[in-house]
């Protein structure tokens, strides 16, 4: 078996959350790279969408922005922003929202805008960007980020996007439609919503972790499911393809190297 990172492990744990019928609105960064190898993968007919109007894209590269160009030239078509939002996730056509975060907390909460007071904070983030729609409305949502105090915490500094709000019902009582997060996969894990409380326990642990990492870069009392599974391995096949995919995208934007 080829060696593999935990980096990539986690891209690969994501990808395979997407099926090929999926309609899929696709974050930059960790989800855009999960959702397009997907696409070059065991999902070829995924529909990905970006918040700048490109519906079916298909870019050889990982996109700097949600202007790429790339993303215009390879889409099915495009059309405006406004029409992405309104008659696509507003109009529950998203079947799968693909987010990252800064932080995220036991219930799904995702912060991407400050550390710290938010009038004087001690970081400020890139800011919500479609998030806060893509969560509260596309029929499911991913989330995908590597795992550490500094992410996993038990309580945002800013709730950017609605995830399970405050757990049990209350997403419901807030109004949104969508169902909220299904799924946070990160370097070490794979967490899932317990049914009825939908706080996020620990489903699958990835090869090589144990139970103790977890715990460690976790800012709340995580819990485990009783039943706990272990991912499996990236195979050859989705190593080379995202290899592949960091390779040309590192030469495309004269990097040195493939993004973490």
């Amino acid at each position: 078996m080829t060696a593999y990172t935990t980096s990539e492990m986690m891209t690969v744990a994501a990808a395979r959350r997407l099926g090929n019928s999926d309609v899929t609105f696709v974050g930059i960064g960790l989800p855009s790279k999960a959702a397009n190898l997907a696409r070059l993968t065991h999902a070829p007919d995924v529909t990905l969408i970006y918040e700048s109007g490109p519906i079916g894209a298909k870019p050889s590269v990982l996109p700097l922005s949600i202007g790429d160009g790339e993303l215009a030239e390879t889409a099915d078509t495009v059309v405006p922003t406004a029409e992405i939002f309104r008659y696509w996730l507003q109009g529950g056509r998203i079947d799968v929202g693909f987010l990252g975060a800064a932080q995220v907390d036991k219930y799904g909460n995702i912060n991407t805008t400050v550390i710290g007071d938010y009038r004087q904070p001690k970081v400020r983030l890139p800011g919500a960007g479609g998030a806060p729609e893509i969560a509260g409305s596309a029929k499911k949502v991913l989330i995908i980020l590597k795992q550490s105090h500094r992410t996993f915490v038990d309580r945002l500094a800013f709730v950017t996007s609605v995830g399970h709000g405050e757990g049990g019902d209350h997403r419901q009582r807030l109004g949104l439609p969508g169902a909220g997060p299904v799924a946070i996969i990160t370097d070490l894990c794979i967490m899932e919503p317990e049914a009825g409380t939908h706080e996020f326990v620990v489903t699958a642990l990835h090869p090589g972790i144990a139970r103790e990492q977890v715990i460690e870069n976790t800012g709340w009392p995580i819990r485990f499911a009783d039943q706990v599974d272990v991912t499996k391995e990236p195979s050859e096949a989705e190593l080379v393809a995202l290899r592949d995919l960091e390779a040309r995208t590192a030469a495309a934007h004269g990097q040195q190297g493939g993004e973490e």
